[in-house]
């Protein structure tokens, strides 16, 4: 179990401040700004579990509605932002409904996700994740990204299109299609079983690989986080640019792609990129004689 050492208990003030523990981590020469940073961080708290905790989820909600606001803005200027809307033979969401999607959400971070995201730290422990000093190399991190992606998209294929049957949809997916032109904050609008399962494809992968190679650090975990969520919230956007990364990666899924899920209601289950709906026949559309229906 990592902890963190590197400050001589002898040398800390008591009650030392954070500024105290900034000034003392910058002693090392060895470590770079951000990761002395990171050691005063864990050393203020001296309790890593929490420090673990609120890290996380701060950053989770500030990536979260940093992500959506432009949305929101894009939303309230219809007259400028319009071209670019998909459906845009439909009125942009108003004021009320987005403040009920937030209310919403806030239940879910708080209720659901803050009490996953305390429990996250035993979990790293238990599968051998590193959360000291020193930060891995960029072209590690860079890899295992890529890996999650991967593995979290097929994950979320075929766990999606299981939902799309019968008894799961009303029990569990129901909510999420509660509407039918997605907007950004529409992201983790979700029942708490779907936001539970969905959520195992992404906070596995890093936990899996690190428990076989002992070499994921938390750093990696809140950046595939971080990327995680701004995918989700841009594909439910709304919003096609052209920009947009379907434009660049053609591979990508994007806001067409799962705007379209939403339009026909069946198809296009994949959450990151098109393969798999591809390989299988999934495509939704009026193309392929996916017809729009509601489950009651």
């Amino acid at each position: 179990m990592e902890s963190f050492n590197s400050f001589n208990s002898t040398s800390l003030p008591q009650m030392a401040s954070y500024a105290d523990l900034v000034k003392l981590a910058h002693r090392n020469p060895n470590l770079s700004s951000f990761e002395n940073l990171w050691e005063a961080y864990y050393s203020y708290w001296n309790n890593d579990i929490l420090a673990t905790g609120i890290v996380t989820f701060i950053a989770h909600e500030l990536i979260y509605f940093g992500r959506c606001l432009p949305w929101i803005i894009a939303d309230a200027m219809p007259g400028t932002f319009n071209r670019w809307r998909i459906q845009d033979h439909k009125a942009p969401p108003s004021f009320a409904t987005q403040w009920n999607c937030t209310k919403y959400i806030l239940a879910i971070h708080f209720i659901v996700e803050l009490p996953l995201i305390v429990l996250f730290h035993p979990m790293m422990d238990l599968c051998g994740l590193k959360y000291t000093s020193p930060f891995p190399a960029f072209k590690t991190v860079a890899a295992q990204l890529a890996l999650f992606f991967i593995v979290e998209d097929t994950y979320h294929y075929w766990l999606h299109r299981a939902f799309h049957w019968g008894p799961l949809y009303r029990s569990i997916h129901r909510i999420h299609h509660q509407y039918a032109t997605p907007f950004g904050l529409t992201a983790e609008y979700a029942s708490p079983w779907e936001t539970l399962l969905l959520g195992l494809g992404t906070i596995a992968p890093p936990l899996v690989l690190g428990y076989f190679t002992e070499n994921v650090h938390l750093i990696t975990v809140l950046v595939w986080m971080g990327l995680r969520q701004v995918q989700a919230i841009d594909c439910h956007s709304g919003y096609d640019f052209p920009w947009s990364m379907r434009r660049i990666f053609p591979f990508w899924g994007g806001a067409d792609w799962h705007d379209d899920h939403h339009r026909y209601f069946v198809g296009n289950y994949s959450s990151s990129f098109r393969y798999w709906d591809i390989l299988m026949g999934t495509v939704a559309g009026p193309k392929n004689g996916r017809e729009k229906r509601r489950r009651d």
